[in-house]
């Protein structure tokens, strides 16, 4: 059996495992060399030594019903993967830290300046020693539904810390966006966790609930220094005026805010809930783009929607039929729908075939 033969189709190498007893052969990157026969069992050894075999390539091409299976294993795979890279680049610590500073703040409903900017600190520094591609990996990473209040956090501090050097500002600038991200939703330790973590769509009466949070983080914060605060209270507010909690216009929403605005939204978008999918990065783009001038930033969305496809660049994603491809180009005026190379071949995504979102990113 080789590339030529029509069974064979295109798939992560991430997706092989320890213990995994091989039904049928399974093809290097090109589909022309036999890379694993089938009658093996993968052992750690054998798994560590695949990837210099398939000379570097994470994609090696196997049959039809091998991929069913593997694709059956993907979510216990995909969750060792990505415990992997959250302890390795230290996210997992602060997630962590985090978690704690929120239950702290819960039970006291107060908020601990040096323990908070310690954790800032420490997200600073990760924002520095890691590559922007391996931030946005971790952001992108589907991950445990009732983790999300601590991840949101930790994601919107490093994605307001990314903004601030894509618009070239200071370092200490960019620290204070990190810190901004970090705290900006603290006042939801305070809403009810029945609120808060509700399954479903919020009825108005629960929206109101929630729209207090906003508040809620401008009062705990009230040992920070007055951009820290009011950019937590203001992040929900939008361009058109229709934001809360204040409805304030344009000219009262600061920068901090603004790019807070921006971080949220793609992080909400891009995680998973109770009650939704997330969404891919590039149908998260093309959101954001719909918000320009009528909630968002104009400016700051173009500066994200330029810098952003950058770090996209040849990672796996997922499609909607299930295979398995690389992002080749993105086109800024159809940033929804990139060129992607699947099985050899590149081709245009559209509605009918799109991107579901990354797959096992590195």
């Amino acid at each position: 059996m080789t590339y030529n033969d029509s069974n064979l189709i295109a798939a992560s190498i991430d997706l092989l495992f320890e213990g995994l007893e091989v039904q049928e052969d399974i093809y290097d990157a090109e589909g022309s060399r036999l890379l694993v026969r089938r009658g093996v069992t993968l052992s750690a050894e054998r798994l560590g030594s695949l990837r210099n075999l398939n000379s570097g390539s994470s994609r090696i091409y196997v049959t039809g019903s091998t991929y069913k299976v593997l694709m059956e294993k993907r979510p216990q795979t995909a969750a060792v993967s990505r415990l992997k890279m959250e302890a390795e680049s230290g996210y997992a610590q602060i997630k962590d830290d985090t978690f704690e500073l929120l239950d702290e703040i819960a039970h006291t409903k107060v908020v601990k300046q040096e323990a908070l900017r310690s954790v800032s600190t420490e997200l600073s520094d990760r924002l520095e020693v890691n590559s922007p591609s391996l931030i946005l990996s971790l952001i992108n990473a589907l991950a445990p539904v009732d983790e999300y209040l601590q991840r949101h956090c930790v994601n919107v501090g490093l994605l307001n810390g990314l903004q601030g050097q894509w618009l070239g500002m200071s370092k200490k600038d960019v620290d204070e966006l990190v810190l901004i991200g970090l705290l900006h939703d603290c006042g939801k330790a305070l809403i009810p966790a029945k609120v808060l973590n509700v399954p479903r769509k919020l009825t108005l009466v629960e929206f109101e609930v929630i729209k207090m949070h906003a508040v809620y983080s401008y009062e705990l914060l009230g040992e920070f220094h007055g951009t820290v605060r009011h950019a937590a209270r203001s992040h929900h507010e939008k361009l058109n005026g229709d934001g809360y909690p204040d409805r304030l216009s344009p000219e009262e929403i600061g920068l901090e805010a603004r790019i807070t605005a921006v971080s949220d939204i793609y992080d909400a978008m891009v995680s998973q809930r109770s009650y939704k999918r997330p969404r891919s990065p590039f149908s998260i783009m093309a959101a954001l783009s719909e918000l320009k001038n009528t909630e968002l930033d104009a400016g700051l969305v173009n500066v994200f929607n330029r810098c952003m496809p950058y770090e996209l660049l040849n990672k796996q994603v997922m499609m909607s039929n299930g295979t398995v491809g690389s992002v080749h180009e993105i086109d800024p005026d159809e940033i929804e729908y990139p060129l992607i190379e699947i099985n050899g071949s590149v081709i245009k995504s559209d509605s009918h075939l799109y991107c579901l979102g990354m797959y096992n990113d590195e």
